[in-house]
C-alpha cells in the first residue's frame, strides 16, 4: 500500500479528483486553473512552489519545519472554517436553558451551503477586529469585495433551526459603544447626537457581529405572539428547546436558598439581578422550573410577566407608532420570500422599509404621500431574497428580530450542531465542567 501511495500519478489522481469536487461544488470553473499546479506538484515539479524550503534538501532546518507546520495549519484551517464548520462559543443568555453562557460549539457551514467570503482580505482566524485593540481596529480590507453567492448546501433552513448569522443592524457601529445597536442609540439619543459623540463606522455583511437565535419563522411564513406564545401561520410554535420567561415570586418574606434555585439551574448572576426586595423576584424560568418553585412552602405567589398591551412601538420593530406591539404581543407580520410581489402601501411600508432600502440596496423615498423605488412611483415591490424570523428561547431576555426585524438570506452563516464544551462560569475546576453538556447535538 505505501509503494502504492509513493506513485506520482496516483498522488495526482486522488489529490486532483479531490480538487477537481470542490471546483463543481464551489461553482467557479476559474478555480480550475489550480489543477496544472497539482500536477506539477507531483509529476513534472517543474516549478518549486514550497519557496521557502531550500530545494532538494531532503532534512530542512527546524526554522523552515516550523514554517511549514504554519502554512500548512494556516491552510487548512482556513479552508475548514470557510466551508465546512467553525467553532463557536454562547457568551449571553440569550438562549437559555436550550443554549447556556459557556458553551462551545460547532457551526456547520455546509449545513446550508457556505457563503463564499464578501471580504476574502482579511486577518486569519479572527472575525471583524484584530486581536489586543479593543474591537477598534478592523481586520479586513475592502479594496476587494465580492457579491453575495452561497454553495449548495445538504439542507434548506427550518422551522426551529438554531442558526448563526451576522447581526442585521450591525452594518453600522459606534467603536466607543458596540454593544447596543448603531440604529437603537440614533433612535435614543438623536443621529446628529450619536455622530457628534461616537466614531461611526461601516462593516460589510460578513464583518458584522455574530449572533445565535432559533429560526421561528421561515420566508413565506407569518408569526404573532398573544401573551408570550409563539404562533406559526396561526399554528402554536412546535416545541424546541427549552423557552423560559420572567416569572414574579414573592414569598412570605423568607430569602429563597440560592442553592435551591442553583439546583434548577438559575445562575448566580440571574439570582444576584432578580433580587428585587425581600421577599419578592423575578427570575428567568422554564415552565417546568416554575412549577417546581410553586411547590416551596415559602413562596405564596408565582406568575409570569405579561408586556400587556403596553406600547412598544419605540423599541421594537418596525418603530413606528403604528405598530403599538410589544415582546409579548405582536405581530401579525409577514416574512418576505424571494419573487413573491406585495402591495406597498404607507401603513405597510415601515415593515419592508429596511428590506427594501438596505438589505436589497435600492433607492426608496416616500415623498407628497406617494412611494419611490429608484426613483420612480411604486404600489408594490417583488423580493430578490429569502428572509427569516430569530428569536431566542430565553424570551425576556433576548434582543431578536422583535426588536431589528427580518434576517436576509445573505446574512446566514451556518447551523448549530454540536457542543463539545461547557463551562460553568459560577463554579471552579474542575466542577465547572459540564461532562453532560459535552459532545451533545443541538435540538
Amino acid at each position: 500500500m505505501k509503494d502504492i501511495w509513493k506513485n506520482k500519478w496516483v498522488k495526482f489522481g486522488v489529490y486532483g479528483t479531490a480538487y477537481l469536487l470542490f471546483v463543481i461544488w464551489n461553482t467557479n470553473y476559474w478555480l480550475l486553473l489550480g489543477l496544472p499546479i497539482i500536477f506539477d506538484i507531483y509529476v513534472t515539479k517543474k516549478v518549486h512552489w514550497a519557496f521557502w524550503k531550500k530545494k532538494g534538501v531532503k532534512k530542512q532546518t527546524k526554522v523552515v519545519e516550523w514554517i511549514d507546520a504554519i502554512i500548512f495549519a494556516v491552510v487548512a484551517a482556513s479552508i475548514i472554517r470557510t466551508f465546512f464548520f467553525e467553532a463557536y462559543t454562547i457568551p449571553t443568555s440569550s438562549m437559555e436553558k436550550s443554549l447556556l453562557v459557556g458553551d462551545y460549539l460547532f457551526v456547520s457551514k455546509a449545513a446550508y451551503g457556505p457563503r463564499k467570503p464578501m471580504t476574502p482580505i482579511a486577518f486569519p482566524f479572527v472575525h471583524h477586529s484584530l486581536p489586543m485593540t479593543n474591537n477598534m481596529v478592523k481586520s479586513y480590507v475592502e479594496v476587494w469585495e465580492r457579491p453575495y453567492m452561497r454553495m449548495k448546501g445538504y439542507r434548506e433552513i427550518q422551522n426551529n433551526d438554531v442558526v448563526v448569522f451576522n447581526f442585521p443592524e450591525g452594518d453600522t457601529v459606534c467603536l466607543e459603544n458596540q454593544a447596543p445597536s448603531y440604529y437603537q442609540l440614533c433612535r435614543d439619543m438623536g443621529r446628529e447626537n450619536v455622530w457628534k459623540r461616537y466614531t461611526v463606522v461601516h462593516r460589510p455583511v460578513d464583518k458584522c457581529e455574530n449572533y445565535i437565535k432559533r429560526c421561528v419563522g421561515v420566508h413565506g411564513d407569518s408569526i404573532q405572539v398573544i401573551d408570550g406564545q409563539l404562533y406559526v401561520n396561526g399554528k402554536p410554535q412546535k416545541k424546541a428547546g427549552e423557552v423560559q420567561y420572567r416569572y414574579a415570586i414573592m414569598t412570605d418574606g423568607t430569602q429563597i436558598n440560592p442553592r435551591a434555585l442553583e439546583r434548577l439551574g438559575v445562575s448566580v448572576d440571574d439570582f444576584n439581578q432578580g433580587y428585587i426586595q425581600p421577599g419578592y423576584y423575578i427570575l428567568p424560568l422554564t415552565e417546568k422550573m416554575a412549577k417546581r418553585i410553586s411547590t416551596f412552602n415559602i413562596v405564596k405567589k408565582i406568575e409570569r410577566i405579561n408586556a400587556g398591551n403596553r406600547d412598544g412601538s419605540k423599541y421594537v420593530f418596525p418603530h413606528n407608532s403604528r405598530y403599538k406591539w410589544n415582546e409579548d404581543n405582536y405581530g401579525p407580520i409577514w416574512i418576505p420570500e424571494k419573487g413573491v410581489t406585495v402591495k406597498l402601501t404607507l401603513d405597510n411600508l415601515p415593515l419592508y422599509k429596511r428590506v427594501i432600502g438596505v438589505y436589497e440596496q435600492n433607492d426608496l423615498k416616500v415623498k407628497d404621500s406617494t412611494i419611490y423605488i429608484n426613483g420612480k412611483p411604486a404600489d408594490s415591490y417583488t423580493f430578490k431574497m429569502d428572509y427569516y424570523w430569530m428569536m431566542g428561547d430565553n424570551r425576556h431576555n433576548s434582543l431578536d428580530s422583535r426588536f431589528w426585524g427580518f434576517v436576509p438570506e445573505d446574512h446566514i452563516v451556518g447551523k448549530g450542531s454540536m457542543i463539545w464544551l461547557s463551562i460553568d462560569k459560577d463554579k471552579h475546576f474542575p466542577k465547572n465542567i459540564r461532562f453532560s453538556r459535552m459532545f451533545r447535538w443541538i435540538n
